[in-house]
């Protein structure tokens, strides 16, 4: 696959997003608690705030009326990178806020911006085989993380607060060097500068969704599971996150092509039948090992969701993307909101049911995807649905 300039400046943004967020994450727990002497309220507050900017992502196409897309791309980055730097030094209840929030916010405008951009400046035969590219370099950004932690941490012994600065300012170097080495690019078609909800764009939003909250469930209660049921220690978690990236750094391309050849509906059915037999399997797992496998599979699973993007791209008018991609970042994290809460509530009661719960999310997202045509268009949407005229830019 030939890269254009845009392509790389993508994938170049790709690997300072995941450098910067992985040190941030892979410290943060440790952090809070050892350094800031967190307890649990105020580290459930830190998260919570930390998934506002998310759910407020449908302001980025607001910001898009004094900010060209690729710049504000690039403000959002830097916001992220000077949110990481900073954390080591506020150590305290609202200086974490603060500085959480200002990474989040930049992580989550930079995510909404680079889903547009992406399908904007790719080619529709080859979007799905960038996005998995891009995630083997998201992979490689947070390999690199995980090295420089383990150098900084266990050779040099350096305290949190380095780490955090060295990873912040790596970022924003390299960021630098992104500005210098690409120009301002021309966009495609003219962005709409306002939000836009269309009913045509309703499947794409019930797999956002259902996507949203099949992810809270992994991302809160999965790894939750093998530290309380399993006794993982935190030495036992971070090579389970290794070898997660090592799986999408050399699998990732590979499930790119795989979408491009056999389309986005075929992969949206085996992720879907794919994660309700994982779901399920967390529910029944006895062994630690069985947890562990299916928590790579999980992880792996999750990388065929590019495929939602890919078939945004084909069903949505050019000019759409932006606020379209503002709106389902928006959607997305809609069950961020409530769904921890909710199901932190059964946990106490039955773990299992949890992963049951998040396999019926599964069921609805499988009975969406048998709704997306083998050849999906601006004409057709989804099977049943009307034809329309392709808007003009």
């Amino acid at each position: 696959m030939q890269l254009s300039p845009q392509a790389r400046l993508l994938l170049g943004l790709t690997f300072i997003m995941s450098l910067t967020f992985a040190t941030w994450n892979a410290l943060l727990n440790n952090f809070v608690v050892e350094v800031a002497s967190f307890d649990g309220a105020q580290i459930g507050m830190l998260q919570s705030l930390r998934e506002v900017p998310g759910f407020l992502a449908f302001t980025a196409v607001f910001v898009l009326l004094i900010l060209k897309e690729q710049v504000f791309a690039l403000v959002a980055m830097a916001l992220m990178c000077i949110g990481v730097a900073l954390t080591g030094y506020f150590p305290s209840v609202y200086g974490l806020y603060a500085t959480t929030l200002l990474m989040s916010i930049g992580f989550h405008y930079y995510e909404t911006i680079n889903q547009s951009l992406t399908l904007q400046w790719l080619p529709k035969d080859q979007a799905a085989e960038f996005m998995g590219k891009a995630l083997s370099i998201k992979a490689a950004g947070a390999l690199v993380a995980y090295g420089m932690i383990y150098l900084g941490m266990t050779w040099l012994e350096l305290d949190y607060q380095w780490i955090y600065l060295a990873s912040g300012l790596m970022g924003l170097m390299a960021l630098g060097y992104l500005v210098y080495r690409f120009p301002i690019f021309k966009g495609g078609a003219t962005q709409h500068k306002k939000l836009i909800i269309k009913k045509d764009y309703w499947l794409y939003y019930g797999l956002t969704f259902f996507s949203g909250a099949r992810r809270q469930i992994f991302v809160v209660f999965a790894g939750f599971l093998m530290v309380e049921k399993f006794g993982f220690s935190v030495t036992d978690i971070t090579t389970l996150f290794l070898v997660n990236y090592l799986f999408n750094l050399t699998c990732a391309p590979a499930l790119g092509r795989f979408i491009k050849r056999f389309g986005d509906r075929n992969a949206l059915l085996v992720e879907y039948v794919g994660l309700i037999l994982v779901f399920v399997g967390y529910g029944l797992a006895d062994e630690a090992w069985q947890a562990a496998v299916l928590y790579v599979i999980d992880h792996l699973l999750f990388a065929l969701a590019i495929a939602m993007r890919s078939y945004l791209q084909k069903i949505a008018d050019p000019q759409d993307l932006a606020s379209t991609s503002s709106v389902s970042f928006t959607i997305n994290h809609i069950a961020a909101v409530f769904i921890p809460a909710l199901l932190g509530l059964v946990w106490l009661n039955d773990h299992s049911l949890v992963f049951f719960i998040g396999a019926g999310f599964a069921v609805c997202s499988l009975l969406l995807s048998l709704l997306v045509p083998k050849d999906p268009n601006p004409e057709l949407p989804y099977l049943g649905g009307r034809r329309r005229p392709v808007e003009s830019a």
